[in-house]
């Protein structure tokens, strides 16, 4: 994977599985990237600075709050750098869409920077990744598939998974994060199950629609349309299997590979032009 490129970061389920004393939520989650993000570029400068374009550029900050300042910053004060990054972001991934866009742009920083400034990049674990954001360190070990556990500081490779295709369908609601979890009735639920023996793309489809997103309740609740892109996409024809992933409002429907999430996402393109939808292909 490039070091500037910033994957869409999918939930293919997410669990609430409890609350700690400080109001963090216990989270159980399959994780997986698409292949489609953000791409953040990088060039030797004497200070730090950001510039975004692109079609979701509109409202992102480029100042210290910016995501990406934020871990090129921690990483500077970590490894002694004295040195900035002429650094340009370009935003191609829908933003409060449960896409984890802002935390994998700040991953993708730590590795590109790493390796502007010859530095050693941090690890998914260390404290400051963590202080990043709880999607931070999930993001900075993409590509592969994970399990995420605690409030996203755990994590353990989910080994390969089947070459599905994805189908990402956002109907161009913002969901923020803190509302959705505001109206989560029920903080502890039961975790996952375990993955079928099958890898085969339908019995891994069947595995995904069995589990749930805790948060898909309350986020409906705030926007009513998510209910109808996960309708509209589990009677998609080629659709095996639909979540919503994150805190929403991006929807995936699994495919049996990436030709057929194609297939179906232009069949939506056609039908849902309001809706942002593209397809992807899962990263390993």
């Amino acid at each position: 994977m490039p070091s500037g490129f910033a994957p869409a970061k999918v939930n293919l389920a997410l669990h609430v599985t409890g609350r700690r004393a400080g109001g963090y939520h216990e989270l159980d989650s399959l994780v997986v990237f698409a292949g489609i993000g953000d791409q953040l570029s990088a060039v030797a400068a004497p200070d730090l600075s950001l510039t975004v374009e692109g079609p979701f550029s509109a409202g992102v900050p480029t100042d210290g709050t910016n995501s990406v300042m934020r871990a090129a910053r921690a990483l500077a004060q970590a490894r002694g750098v004295r040195v900035g990054a002429r650094l340009k972001l370009t935003k191609t991934l829908p933003h409060a869409a449960g896409l984890g866009s802002a935390s994998s742009d700040a991953a993708a920083a730590i590795r590109l920077l790493a390796g502007l400034w010859n530095v050693t990049p941090f690890a998914p674990d260390d404290p400051e990744v963590v202080a990043l954001g709880a999607d931070v360190p999930v993001c900075l070990a993409a590509p592969g598939a994970q399990w995420m556990t605690g409030i996203g500081e755990r994590l353990a490779p989910a080994g390969p998974l089947p070459g599905v295709g994805l189908v990402l369908v956002n109907p161009n609601v913002a969901v923020p994060t803190g509302d959705v979890f505001a109206r989560l009735e029920r903080s502890s639920n039961p975790p996952l199950t375990e993955l079928p023996a099958d890898r085969a793309p339908a019995a891994f489809a069947e595995w995904v629609a069995a589990q749930r997103n805790d948060l898909a309740p309350p986020a409906q609740a705030l926007a009513p349309e998510i209910g109808r892109v996960l309708e509209r996409l589990r009677r998609q024809p080629g659709i095996l299997a639909a979540q919503m992933t994150g805190s929403g409002a991006t929807c995936v429907g699994i495919t049996k590979d990436v030709g057929a999430a194609r297939q179906a996402a232009r069949v939506l393109q056609l039908s849902e032009q309001s809706w942002w939808v593209v397809p992807a292909p899962i990263l390993n």
